[in-house]
């Protein structure tokens, strides 16, 4: 039941009656047209899902989004971006020392207490994402990345939390080494490229950057990423990726 479906229809009913149709300009029209079409309908209606499915990806926000992905992407979208945020929705509990992203400093939650709730939902909606997209043959078409912004601190650090009023471990920002997952888009998945030191503190072997990541990601969706730019504000061209090469062991 998402509210984005429900919205759809109501601007699909009114539109022809509202007269705005004519007044946008000849892009915001296309997208809505699209936004409203059958297709597009078709694809938001996650009921048509058999409940077994709905199951094994998650009764909740994080789990139904993922089937969703696959929705979309069964009827034709190129990209699709899906965000696990906040985890304490769709009947999800709340907890006090819990946090809706994933910010995790001590000010913020208990790290570990969050994590109990947290990571099952996360697992079971992209494990169950996964599994799907290669049951119905489309791992070779959709190139799956699952990453966040950068990595957290390797240490445990404590704090008086804001909404708890103890103290609580946490963790803080540490952009030097994180994770990626990769799965699908024909590439050689079940392996390990790259790793950091013991402490998990800085890049040891094979270190790569979110270029190369994304420059993999551009190879497979056929972009010319070396020959594309855009111009900014003041008329410079920009380059949709300034450097990065494709992750070589995946291809």
């Amino acid at each position: 039941d998402f509210c984005l479906s429900r919205g759809l229809g109501d601007v699909y009913k009114r539109q022809d009656n509202s007269g705005t149709m004519g007044a946008m300009d000849v892009y915001k029209r296309k997208a809505l047209e699209l936004a409203t079409s059958d297709t597009a309908r078709k694809a938001f209606d996650i009921t048509q899902e058999p409940t077994r499915l709905r199951q094994r990806y998650g009764m909740h926000v994080w789990g139904q989004r993922a089937l969703m992905a696959r929705r979309l992407v069964e009827h034709g979208a190129s990209f699709v971006t899906m965000v696990m945020e906040n985890p304490y929705q769709s009947g999800v509990h709340f907890l006090k020392e819990g946090t809706y992203n994933w910010d995790s400093h001590a000010v913020n939650c208990h790290l570990f207490n969050d994590a109990r709730v947290r990571f099952p939902l996360y697992d079971r909606a992209v494990a169950a994402l996964i599994e799907d997209l290669h049951a119905r043959g489309l791992n070779k078409k959709v190139l799956l990345i699952v990453t966040g912004e950068f990595g957290r601190t390797p240490r445990i650090s404590y704090s008086e939390g804001t909404q708890t009023k103890v103290k609580q471990p946490g963790r803080d920002h540490w952009p030097q080494a994180m994770s990626v997952l990769v799965s699908g888009g024909g590439m050689k998945t079940g392996q390990v490229v790259g790793s950091t030191n013991a402490r998990g503190e800085h890049p040891k072997d094979r270190p790569l950057t979110p270029n190369d990541l994304w420059a993999t990601m551009f190879r497979h969706l056929g972009i010319d990423y070396q020959n594309t730019s855009f111009l900014d504000h003041s008329g410079r061209p920009m380059p949709i990726l300034p450097y990065g090469e494709p992750i070589t062991e995946l291809l």
